[in-house]
């Protein structure tokens, strides 16, 4: 069980707040303690999760089959009292499949509209590569508008609203790869790796301790929909100095020039670091941003939006380390 370390509980008491934050922390780390009752490892991802919800973010979860992907996207539901729905994507997967349709009732005369599995506060979409380009697009315009119109009539998603999406990098027959405008939708990127040793021997023995149970019965409800809207509302109140924003603006421009970069980074990009960087800022118990909260948000959102060239792929180079070259590279504000 995860529990604050001393020396962030004293970095909380250096200062006093104008936000409480007490609340949002306290919520944060029973989160975690319910998660880790059955994932193993993977703080990582545990922690851009939660990140995602507090700044009202969409995550793209992408590792090999097996490495609790689509069950970690789950318990996190289960820990929050909201409505959770799950789509598997396939190759002859339609929009309507996910949106609704408007179905011809014989006692009214009249098209009534059935709503689809996206009418739901957390929505996994299992193996998003696997559906056509129709399907995807119209995934993503709500997951950008959070909202729908059929037949003329606009259907708002109620808040919270977040898209899991998750995709296998191995298997690529049959699939239908992302394009850049799309995965720009997505605050995240998460790259889940295979667990250690330790780790993998901890889930063995947690499986073997489930007998007649399954994993998602050991989870509890900890937090409401309306909490999460609370918690948003004041990671959107976090500080940020001008420099840190000058900061910010200078890494993503930096991935604009880099030789080693194909596509560089969007200005949305900046605005998800920036909302990211607060929402780690309100986990650590601060009401303002640190230049360290910015660097823990930037390869997660930059990872995904960046493409590197071909001579560097060929030399071995990913983005994630071009991306924390820059880093680096850039000064940090004093």
């Amino acid at each position: 069980m995860e529990t604050p370390n001393k020396e962030e509980h004293q970095e909380n008491l250096e200062f006093e707040n104008r936000i409480n934050l007490t609340e949002l922390q306290e919520c944060v780390f029973k989160i975690k303690k319910q998660l880790q009752k059955v994932i193993v490892g993977q703080k990582e991802m545990m922690d851009l999760l939660l990140v995602s919800l507090l700044s009202d973010g969409h995550v793209l979860i992408e590792g090999v089959p097996g490495v609790a992907k689509t069950i970690t996207a789950k318990l996190l539901s289960k820990t929050i009292d909201i409505n959770f729905s799950r789509i598997q994507f396939t190759p002859d997967l339609m929009p309507s499949d996910i949106l609704g349709t408007s179905i011809f009732n014989v006692k009214t005369s009249d098209f009534e509209f059935k709503k689809g599995p996206i009418f739901s506060n957390m929505i996994l979409i299992d193996e998003i590569n696997r559906a056509p380009a129709k399907t995807q697009a119209a995934l993503f315009e709500v997951m950008e508008e959070k909202q729908i119109t059929i037949d003329g009539t606009t259907y708002k998603m109620t808040a919270p609203f977040v898209v899991l999406a998750t995709q296998n990098p191995i298997e690529q027959e049959g699939t239908y790869r992302l394009p850049e405008a799309q995965l720009d939708r997505f605050l995240f990127k998460i790259n889940v790796e295979y667990p250690n040793a330790d780790e993998e021997l901890q889930i063995i023995m947690n499986e073997q301790s489930l007998e007649n149970t399954t994993k998602l019965s050991k989870i509890e409800t900890v937090i409401s929909g309306e909490k999460i809207l609370e918690f948003r509302n004041l990671v959107n109140q976090i500080k940020i100095e001008e420099n840190l924003l000058k900061y910010i603006a200078n890494i993503v421009v930096n991935t604009r020039s880099n030789s080693f970069l194909y596509l560089g980074a969007s200005p949305r990009a900046s605005i998800a670091i920036l909302g990211a960087s607060k929402a780690f800022a309100a986990i650590k118990g601060r009401d303002f941003v640190t230049p360290e909260d910015i660097k823990k948000a930037t390869i997660p959102v930059l990872m995904h939006r960046v493409i590197v060239t071909p001579e560097r792929e060929m030399e071995g180079l990913t983005s994630k380390q071009i991306i924390a070259q820059i880093i680096e590279a850039v000064e940090i504000p004093r």
